[in-house]
């Protein structure tokens, strides 16, 4: 008799994740959330996992053996509230994961503020491609799999390891329950505004999980982040492998890898920008740990495949070309604009962009943004619900910049000035209204 869990929450990326490889395992699957909608519903309902709309209190009438919480459930939640008042047992989504189906695993942990999602891919992808056969669990679809979950019988489990808080009940960062014998510590900056009070708060949290890797393990840092160095000086014990630094994996202008000086051979791939070669040497190092060779991590990166939504072409009509992006964070905003102005030269870049992260809602990052847009010819902004002046935020890009509170106003604004050759590059961590469909097809008239 398999056991049976109801999960709360369950049409966020990483809880899907957790109901797919949970069925997979052998596990009754069913949970619920206030949106059931594509595509993560239709992902589910695939893998034949029952869904229901809201989070009525009839639903205790199917008697799990456990009600896994996501953290986007909070306190007044009615059925949370039934489910507290009649001490029926709970858990949250990162405990369940670690208990029961990571126990036994090498989990491999990727961590950071940018590059998570594509870092982890291109991890799992270099031990797909070795023959390791991994189990993984990541924010995105990497397009080399096609989906963003599975479980194998592999030991090798890889894991997009996030610093998001845990649940309403468990307020440390999902990482921490992880337990990876590979850590990689990406990068780390002031980021999730709605729950870290400062750098130091988010610094504190990245040394609970350097705290909880095993002294035959690997953290491997980024040895160019000041924060990484303090969060690493504050204890560490395991060995540290460093990147994009000369005392231990970099990289050169012309793709060839080194690590302690020694070449270490080349990489030769399709995507763009520093942080993604940045983001190769740390999936290197973490699978050399796990016993794959340099020179197949670099064969395997040859093949790899963007993460959906990470500079997705998304469509070409009269030579305008439109890309979806995820960045939504200044940092990233930067970066993603500066690899696709050194892709494109001098075409003109037209950024689209929704401030919609917990973090760009609350204005904290504003000051930022014009800076972050400056590879950019014109930036539009969407600032339909924005708590914060968007026009004021961007006015030092003067006459480059034109906010709008209504999507078919900005819609049109774009099709109007946009002419063969430009280059719309669309970002927003959320599904932005459609305006990819929608501005394609108004290229069309």
């Amino acid at each position: 008799m398999s056991k049976h869990i109801h999960i709360l929450g369950i049409c966020g990326t990483f809880m899907g994740g957790i109901a797919a490889i949970a069925k997979q395992s052998g596990y009754r699957v069913t949970g619920c959330d206030a949106n059931v909608y594509p595509p993560m519903s239709t992902q589910l309902i695939e893998q034949g996992i029952e869904l229901i709309e809201g989070f009525g209190i009839e639903q205790l009438e199917l008697k799990p053996d456990v009600f896994v919480i996501g953290n986007v459930v909070s306190r007044g939640n009615a059925l949370m509230e039934e489910i507290l008042n009649r001490g029926l047992p709970y858990v949250s989504g990162p405990q369940w994961l670690a208990d029961t189906l990571l126990r036994d695993k090498w989990v491999l942990g990727v961590a950071g503020t940018h590059g998570k999602t594509t870092t982890t891919s291109m991890l799992a992808w270099i031990l797909e491609y070795a023959g390791l056969n991994p189990g993984f669990l990541i924010g995105g679809v990497p397009q080399n799999f096609g989906i963003s979950a599975r479980i194998t019988e592999s030991p090798f489990f890889v894991i997009e390891a996030d610093e998001y808080d845990t649940a309403f009940f468990d307020k440390r960062s999902k990482f921490v329950h992880y337990r990876p014998r590979t850590a990689v510590l990406n990068n780390l900056e002031f980021d999730h505004a709605d729950i870290f009070a400062d750098l130091n708060a988010i610094e504190t949290q990245f040394h609970h999980l350097v705290r909880t890797v095993p002294g035959n393990g690997l953290v491997v840092s980024n040895g160019r982040e000041e924060s990484l160095q303090r969060v690493i000086q504050r204890g560490c014990w395991t060995p540290v492998e460093k990147f994009g630094s000369d005392d231990g994996w970099n990289i050169d202008e012309q793709e060839q890898v080194s690590f302690n000086g020694k070449l270490q051979g080349k990489l030769q791939w399709e995507l763009m920008g520093e942080h993604n070669r940045m983001n190769a040497l740390a999936a290197l190092a973490a699978a050399r740990h796990a016993g794959v060779p340099v020179a197949q991590g670099l064969a395997a990166l040859g093949e790899f495949k963007n993460v959906k939504r990470r500079m997705e072409v998304r469509g070409t009509i009269n030579g305008i070309t439109v890309y979806d992006d995820f960045a939504h964070h200044p940092t990233a905003i930067d970066t993603t604009v500066a690899g696709l102005r050194r892709k494109v030269g001098a075409a003109r870049i037209l950024a689209v962009l929704e401030p919609r992260s917990n973090t760009m809602k609350l204005g904290v990052m504003k000051d930022a943004l014009p800076g972050s847009l400056k590879d950019a010819d014109l930036t539009f902004c969407y600032a339909g619900n924005l708590g914060w002046d968007a026009r004021g935020a961007l006015a030092p890009l003067g006459d480059k910049a034109l906010v709008k509170d209504d999507l078919n106003e900005l819609i049109d604004a774009i099709a109007n000035v946009a002419k063969s050759g430009d280059q719309i590059l669309v970002m927003s961590n959320g599904g932005f209204g459609g305006i990819h469909e929608k501005l394609l097809l108004r290229l069309q008239d």
